[in-house]
């Protein structure tokens, strides 16, 4: 599903933000990207979705080549990939259903289709009875879960999520990781990336620890050791 090998980033002037990482994840697997401000957990994802490029080494999302993507080659890897951000970015001027479906009408999807889609989506995220609220209207959970099914629109097989909690409370923080959990249940791969120590020891999957732009360890059933 994912790997990445012997990938080194540098920003300029000499900023070596990852440094020969080696990892993979499996398909159907949740894993959780954990480190301090600066370890580089950003610019993995970045590389995730081909914001950026490797300087050394490879990434791969399924057997497809991040360092050999084109510009044209973009919108077909973004398909593929569902991104969610601490950053909630919901368009303000339009409502619940209208927000979902119009990351499907980017995605070239008919209307009947976006009619059909957009509540089961909804419905899955436990939004079902907002379709019509504007995002001012909304909790900051509720928010998230908006997002979230925004990144679900075009049924990625890969899920990233950028500290999605990172504004939210204790409990609204757990109850998005509980529907990041059903998600994946249901057999998206998920990536999470956090320092949220506590919500990644409840977890208890699988959890990669970056320090200094390298992996310092990579445990299944991992707890947050930094």
């Amino acid at each position: 599903m994912l790997k990445f090998h012997k990938v080194s980033k540098i920003y300029p002037p000499d900023i070596r933000a990852l440094n020969e990482v080696d990892f993979e994840v499996a398909p159907g697997e949740f894993i959780s990207i954990v480190g301090q401000s600066g370890a580089g957990k950003s610019s993995m994802l970045r590389l995730m979705t081909g914001q950026d490029k490797p300087d050394e080494g490879d990434v791969f999302i399924e057997k497809l080549s991040i360092k050999d993507l084109t510009n044209e080659d973009l919108p077909f890897l973004r398909r593929k990939i569902g991104v969610v951000y601490q950053d909630i970015k919901l368009l303000p001027k339009k409502t619940v259903f209208e927000n979902v479906a119009f990351a499907m009408e980017v995605g070239g999807y008919e209307a009947s289709k976006i009619e059909h889609e957009v509540p089961k989506i909804l419905e899955l995220v436990g939004m079902e009875g907002r379709l019509d609220s504007f995002p001012a209207e909304l909790s900051g959970g509720e928010k998230q879960r908006v997002a979230i099914a925004r990144a679900l629109a075009h049924k990625p097989i890969l899920l990233l999520a950028d500290e999605p909690t990172g504004n939210l409370d204790s409990i609204n923080a757990w109850e998005i990781v509980q529907l990041l959990l059903k998600i994946n249940h249901y057999g998206t791969t998920v990536v999470l990336a956090t320092h949220a120590r506590e919500l990644v020891n409840s977890i208890k999957k699988r959890v990669v620890t970056l320090e200094h732009g390298r992996v310092a360890s990579d445990e299944q059933h991992g707890r947050y050791r930094l």
